[in-house]
């Protein structure tokens, strides 16, 4: 059997992707593969094929549906090969869908200063994927391996292109900016986490103008201002970068283990 499946499942681990591989588990009558083929799916890429024709396009459709909703279970589908599912194959066949990789945080950090630099410098080293926004031209001269940077001219398109229950993290350079990239993300309202910097002061000065504008004292509760948790002090760059991470390592995993029943 082609064992390409093989290498190219640990190239996306390499590079952090999660994917769902695909194996054609059983087959009756005619069908356009055979027993064992593999295909694997990530979330913008394919790679290898289990026929192609609609058959392959749905089995697309659910797998990225499964990355989405961060599903960690495989599970199998049956398919009948016929006029309903556009194929004139005609036969029967069942498709293995598993999660291979572990799926891994969408971190989105809003603001590349000091405080910005410090975080995704230790973010990078965990295993998550980083998009690093900042409006300002020049702010991104080094960037850790891994690290996607994006300069754009409205930091709000970012918030709209961020997968569903992404982690946010909102320390610009200037507080209106910060007031209207919290009021957006609470309004898309599926973030795993968003965490604002400033002190307790700021948070209620926030408050006071979203509610203003709409927002619900409950989603007003899922932002976490201070940010990181409290019981790392100190007011370094570093210092605090590490108690964002801490807060995020303690969001993540404790999702991580009730996605597996622990």
């Amino acid at each position: 059997m082609n064992d390409d499946w093989i290498r190219i499942l640990m190239q996306l681990q390499e590079r952090r992707e999660p994917c769902v591989l695909l194996t054609l588990l059983a087959d009756k009558g005619s069908v356009p593969r055979n027993s064992g083929t593999k295909m694997i799916v990530g979330r913008e890429e394919t790679f290898l094929t289990i026929g192609g024709g609609h058959l392959e396009f749905q089995c697309i459709a659910m797998a990225r549906a499964m990355l989405d909703q961060q599903t960690s279970l495989p599970h199998t589908e049956h398919f009948n090969l016929g006029a309903r599912l556009g194929q004139c194959c005609g036969g029967m066949t069942t498709v293995l869908f598993e999660p291979l990789i572990q799926p891994q945080p969408q971190i989105m950090v809003f603001g590349a200063g000091h405080v910005g630099q410090a975080l995704v410098a230790l973010l990078s080293t965990l295993p998550c994927h980083i998009t690093w926004v900042d409006e300002r031209p020049a702010m991104f001269l080094t960037a850790p391996k891994g690290v996607k940077t994006w300069q754009v001219d409205d930091p709000l398109d970012a918030v709209k292109a961020a997968n569903p229950q992404s982690y946010f993290i909102v320390m610009t350079h200037h507080h209106p900016r910060d007031l209207e990239l919290t009021e957006a993300i609470l309004k898309r309202g599926d973030h795993r986490y968003l965490g604002l910097i400033g002190s307790h002061t700021k948070r209620q000065r926030f408050e006071y103008r979203l509610a203003g504008k709409g927002i619900t004292a409950e989603q007003l509760s899922t932002l976490r201002c201070p940010v990181g948790l409290p019981d790392v002090k100190g007011k370094l760059p570093a210092e605090i970068a590490v108690a964002i991470a801490a807060e995020i390592i303690s969001v993540y995993t404790r999702h991580t283990s009730s996605c597996w029943g622990l």
